[in-house]
Parts: structure tokens; sequence; C-alpha cells
């Protein structure tokens, strides 16, 4: 099977890998004013042609329709002038943090004299295969140029026209900066052949990042050969504890599964406490099916919200990305982390409360990227930690997890100063 001019798939991807290889000591050794110099340049680029883009995201979006996605895919997938704002907004905030390359995180003296630190240093080259959502472009190709890393990018399908313009904008800008362009390329074949021989391509890629559904992660984890930091799917809850205090707790679950119900870090599960359910409940509850949330409810659930559908075994391990809501009354503290340990998936866990000793133990006993008290889950984010950007969030325990920022794209290196020592 062919890819890009002409080669076979395979051919097409190792070629990009070994342009990559080639430019990527030139980016680990560039300074900071020149990588910031191309990120105002790419933000530039953005601006002046973003009548081009969103002319080839209707595109995608109309072909989109034509196939039948669902809507929460289109809404991922759709770009407007405030979402085109937005990337140049990251871009121009990613100038403004700390580039971490270089930094020396610690130094020690041994008592022969050898002096031992610890330098970040570049991943090298970083691939990365992402659906639907635009923006994951550039940020990506942000945060590894802001890092010295070079990336290639393998966007769905249904992206592909905006991508390619994204990516074609992308280099312009590193041109114009002085960058080479091959810091950023873009798989532009769909084939499912050149997927395969990104994910094993030992020789020339560092780290694999796959960013989107439990299918599209499953796969990388189970097909790489390439080292995987693996990003998770959402499937998060909010506990109203017996001493929330009501309204915030109203106001925080509105937020976390209607501000924007097709990401990953929107609440899939509200747990309630009994003590609390016969006033939470009803008030709650109204609010989301005026806002057209399908609430999921168990028994008791559904006798304070009677127009409420039956839940079922599946709903409490379902990651909607939609206006659904499984909604669970529970006994006490203990049986809310029971279900959260059984059906989480790492990612944001929430707890309302009043009571201080609660959020403690709440914090200590939940296993996950990110544990709130008192707040809607939907700041588990790279812009809303302050990175600027994020690659994604991992729910892994290994190199990086959480939103994925500058640090997690950097590894260390030992750096050791001598005077002539020699082991005996």
């Amino acid at each position: 099977m062919k890819g890009v001019c002409g080669l076979s798939s395979a051919a097409y991807v190792q070629e990009l890998g070994k342009r990559a290889s080639v430019v990527k000591n030139t980016l680990a050794g560039l300074n900071s004013a020149s990588k910031n110099q191309a990120l105002l340049a790419i933000a530039e680029e953005l601006t002046a042609n973003s009548a081009m883009l969103l002319a080839a995201n209707q595109e995608d979006v109309a072909a989109g329709q034509e196939q039948g996605l669902s809507a929460h895919f289109l809404e991922r997938l759709t770009l407007n002038e405030q979402r085109i704002e937005n990337m140049v907004i990251s871009l121009r905030e990613l100038v403004n943090l700390p580039d971490p390359i270089g930094n020396v995180e610690k130094m020690w003296r041994r008592p022969n004299g050898l002096e031992i630190g610890q330098m970040r240093v570049p991943l090298g080259v970083v691939a990365m295969i992402y659906e639907s959502r635009p923006n994951v472009t550039v940020d990506a190709a942000a945060l590894c140029l802001k890092t010295g890393n070079a990336v290639i990018l393998r966007g769905g399908a249904e992206a592909l026209r905006t991508n390619q313009i994204l990516v074609e904008l992308i280099r312009a800008g590193l041109t114009r900066a002085g960058v080479p362009a091959d810091a950023v390329q873009l798989v532009s074949t769909p084939k499912r052949e050149a997927v395969l021989s990104l994910m094993r391509m030992n020789d020339y890629v560092d780290v694999l990042i796959p960013r989107g559904g439990a299918g599209l992660i499953k796969t990388v984890v189970e097909n790489a050969t390439v080292p995987v930091i693996e990003t998770g799917v959402g499937n998060c809850h909010i506990f109203v504890d017996a001493s929330a205090e009501i309204e915030m707790a109203r106001r925080i679950v509105f937020n976390a599964k209607t501000q924007r119900p097709s990401v990953c870090n929107a609440v899939e599960t509200l747990l309630v406490h009994q003590e609390v359910a016969p006033e939470f409940l009803p008030l709650c509850g109204a609010e989301l099916k005026t806002a057209g949330v399908e609430i999921r409810g168990c028994e008791v659930t559904r006798k304070y919200l009677p127009w409420a559908k039956a839940a079922t075994a599946e709903d409490w391990v379902t990651e909607y990305l939609d206006l659904i809501l499984a909604v669970k009354v529970v006994s006490d503290t203990e049986e809310a982390l029971a279900h959260i340990r059984r059906y989480g998936t790492r990612h944001s866990e929430g707890i309302v409360t009043s009571d201080y000793q609660q959020a403690r133990d709440f914090l200590q006993s939940v296993d996950a990227a990110a544990v709130y008290v008192n707040a809607s889950t939907r700041f588990t984010d790279g812009f809303e930690f302050g990175f600027g950007a994020e690659l994604g969030i991992s729910t892994q325990k290994l190199h990086a997890r959480g939103p994925m920022g500058l640090e997690a794209l950097t590894t260390l290196k030992y750096i050791i100063f001598g005077n002539g020592q020699l082991r005996t």
C-alpha cells in the first residue's frame, strides 16, 4: 500500500523519523530566545491565516457530519475564532514560562571531591497519536519546541485537512524564526499501517504519547514497542459528602458536567451521601434536567428523581463525553471511596465537604492524578494549572502524572565535575 510521495506507509513514516532525528540535536541546543521567537512567529501565522484555517476545518466538520460522527465528537473537532485565539494565547503564555532545558536540579559533593548534579534535557523525538481536537496539534508542537524536542504528529483522519493547515503554518513560523521546519512533522496519510509503523519505530522515536478515547489508548499500549506515556480515560467522580454546602455542591456538579461535557475532565458519575440526598438531588437534578442532562440513577436516586433512567452496571464504567450523568446514593464515605476505587480511571476525582478531616482522608485515599476538594474537576488542564498548555493528562505513575506540561517532556542526565579522580 502506497503512502505519500509514492512511498509505502511504513517507508513514509520511517522517512519522517529520520528527518526528526537529523534535527533533534540542533533543537536540543537552541537557546530560550530562539525558541520563544519561534513560538511568537507561529502565533502570528495562526492569526494571519485564521480564515484559511477555519475553511479547512469547516470541510472536516462537514465530512464528519456526513459520516455520522456524534455531536460530542464534532464539538471537539470544530474550530472557531475564539478557539484559534485560545491557541494564540497559549503560545504566548508558553513564551513567558521558564525554559526547563539546561536547569541543574541539584548538585552535591562527594568525599572524593567529585561534584555531581542532575540537568534537565529533552526527551529527543516525541511521537503523538491523538483524535479530533485540533488544538492538540498546536499544544504538542509548542510544548515540544519549548523543550527542544522534535515531534511527529498523527491526528485523527477526521481532522486531516485542519491539521495539514495547522502544521503548514507552524512550519512556516519555524522557518521565519530560523528553526528547522522538521522540528514539527505530520503523518499526513490516514492509513492504519502508518500508525502501526510509528508505534514500532524504536530507531527514531524516543517516546510515544496517545491521547484520545479508550480504544485508541488500548491499541497503542498493546501494539507499541517504543516507550509509551499513557494518557487516560476520564471516568471522573464527584462525591457530595454529608457535610457539603448544598449550594456549592450544586454549582460544582453543574459546572463539571455541563461546562464542556465532551472532554476527559468532565464529571461522569455523581455520588451523593444518603443524608443530603433528599435535599440535594431534587435541587441539582432539576437544574441538570433543564440543561438537557440525562440522569441514569440507582434505585434510591430514582425515588428523588422519578424521571431519571435506571442505571445499569455499564453506566458506572462509562466515560460518556456527553450530557449524561450516572448518579448513585451511598451510605457513607467508605462506600463512595470503594466505588471510586472500583470504577475510577485515576484521572480526576472530587469531594464537596465542609469537614476538614473528610477532605484530608479523601485526598489521601483516592488514587488519581488530580484530587479535588470543593472545586470542579474541569480544572484538570495544563493551561488552568499554569503550564501554558498540555500534551494530555497522564494517569500512569512513571515519569509523568496529571497534566503534562514542559517538565513532563524532559528527562534528567547526570553531570559530573572532577579534577582527575580515579576509582580504586
